[in-house]
């Protein structure tokens, strides 16, 4: 039997001060030297902001290659917190990130994620 699950009380959040969001970043073209350039100083920054980059990891056209961009789910107030969060990456202040999208997310099942 299926479990009957209550959609909109898991995507409205109403009981907490933040929200969940999907950040999705494209690197420039051709910059696969500056982001090795920049990754430790990168991984460090996600560490120190584990708490709100909850889940964080480049993508890649295939497995092996050169990331093209990357994924975070980020716990935050709003979008302003988001951008400015974004704006400290060393990622972003040395000039990898060609742009991002920023998207409300809404997780659909209950159950904590964990990989």
């Amino acid at each position: 039997m299926n479990p009957t699950h209550d959609f909109a009380a898991l995507t409205a959040n109403a009981q907490e001060d933040w929200t969940l969001f999907a950040v999705r970043f494209h690197d420039k073209p051709g910059a696969g030297d500056l982001r090795r350039q920049l990754l430790q100083a990168h991984l460090e920054w996600v560490a120190a902001h584990q708490d709100v980059v909850r889940v964080a990891g480049s993508l890649r056209d295939e497995p092996g290659g050169t990331p093209v961009g990357g994924l975070w789910v980020v716990r935050a107030a709003n979008r302003a917190a988001v951008e400015a969060l974004i704006a400290t990456d060393p990622f972003t202040t040395g000039g990898l990130r060609a742009s991002w999208e920023i998207f409300y997310w809404s997780k659909a099942l209950p159950q904590p994620v964990s990989f």
